[in-house]
């Protein structure tokens, strides 16, 4: 991190170009397609996500997992011991309550796509040529467009479990930790390049009010608290400076009304290795929890970066806005433990985004230019205030947006 300026990101899905949602859909559905056209076009799909971040003047890039079919389910291409028909293995709490939230949901194309066969057998690394080829493609691309930083984003054990439903090991904990042992591999492949692993955990938020819902609150517990060990002992061998997680409660379009609080995650969360918080702090579930992480015992090795700005909406968010919320929790832990980022991914499943694309990097755009407004605020604060005094109330929130 540095103190001359906030560093701004994203999570890690982006749409794809129509003609590649066209030849993975067909992927999806069995039907044969040219794996050298499809290559083709991932690389071209590629090449111009990486230049369409870099234009709007995002600090750490990716690839946009134009590779993937979906940021979790791609597991099952790469692994072996995943076999049969797609199991659907949670529903959302949130959405059963809402019927008509539940049939968007269940309508969105990339949900439909998406396949989830069950752990049927022992979990092995199958093509480990997969991620090595992914950060071919992307440091080429980095490197072409000049980019200053580079993450690639990989499913954590405890999504994986979540998503692939286990019928072969005696219990979720050897479940996961196989799972981890087999992702290791991925993990380790994106660190040897020198860009930053980004440990994809929706399972420490969505998990509650989806597979873990009938749980109750001591088991649940130990359930995501054996995920983040797991997920710790996948990534023993990498730096931890090479390491950030993003936790999320779910990127659809539900009511969330049943979202667990942050506070009630927190504890377990610190104890991951990843030190690079990314999570949701824009959407109006979850706006308000600033407030809530200003009362948290943050580790002081702790970097924060939060959303502020929402994958699901339309609108572009004012750069002011974005400033004022990344002031806000400078004012928690200071600016140099800040980083901005958005609350999820723009495409989590291939063909499914409900923002036009151009418009997606007009909000990343928005993203560079409030950090950059946040940057010399937080810098002339400086010149007037001592760093421990600095910023001790957050801004209010503008109505521009």
């Amino acid at each position: 991190m540095t103190r001359e300026r906030i560093l701004s990101t994203h999570t890690g899905s982006l749409p794809r170009p129509p003609a590649l949602v066209k030849l993975m859909f067909a992927v999806a559905d069995g039907i044969p397609v040219d794996q050298m056209a499809l290559d083709a076009e991932i690389l071209a799909a590629i090449d111009e996500v990486v230049q369409r971040q870099v234009t709007a003047g995002i600090s750490i890039i990716n690839d946009g997992e134009m590779s993937k079919p979906s940021y979790a389910t791609y597991v099952k291409d790469r692994l072996d011991g995943f076999h049969g028909d797609s199991v659907q293995c949670y529903l959302f709490q949130d959405v059963e309550e809402y019927p008509g939230s539940w049939e968007l949901v269940a309508n969105n194309p990339g949900r439909r796509k998406r396949s989830a066969p069950a752990c049927t057998a022992a979990i092995t690394v199958g093509r480990p040529e997969l991620a090595e080829a992914d950060m071919v493609h992307l440091n080429a691309a980095a490197k072409k467009y000049s980019a200053n930083g580079v993450f690639s984003s990989a499913a954590s054990p405890g999504v994986v479990s979540l998503f692939f439903a286990n019928q072969y090991y005696s219990s979720h904990e050897e479940y996961v930790f196989a799972i981890a042992d087999a992702m290791r591999h991925e993990y380790e492949a994106i660190a040897a390049t020198g860009a930053t692993v980004q440990l994809d955990c929706p399972d420490l938020g969505m998990g509650r009010h989806s597979s873990y819902a009938h749980m109750d609150d001591a088991e649940w517990r130990r359930t995501i608290t054996a995920n983040v060990e797991a997920l710790n002992h996948a990534v023993r061998n990498i730096p931890v400076e090479q390491l950030r997680l993003h936790m999320c409660w779910g990127n659809y379009q539900g009511p969330h009304h049943c979202d667990v609080p942050v506070s009630e995650i927190a504890d377990i969360v610190f104890k991951a290795k990843p030190k690079t918080l990314l999570f949701e702090a824009a959407n109006p579930r979850h706006a308000h929890e600033w407030a809530t992480w200003a009362e948290l015992d943050i580790p002081d090795d702790v970097i924060l970066c939060p959303g502020v700005i929402e994958p699901l909406s339309t609108y572009i968010e004012h750069p002011q806005l974005v400033a004022q919320r990344i002031e806000r929790f400078a004012a928690i832990v200071g600016p140099e433990r800040v980083m901005a980022g958005v609350d999820c991914g723009f495409s989590v499943h291939v063909g499914s985004h409900s923002v036009d694309r151009d418009v997606i990097f007009a909000k990343l755009g928005a993203l560079a230019e409030g950090c950059a407004i946040a940057t010399d605020r937080l810098n002339k604060a400086s010149t007037r205030t001592p760093t421990s005094t600095l910023a001790v109330s957050a801004p209010a929130e503008s109505s521009a947006s």
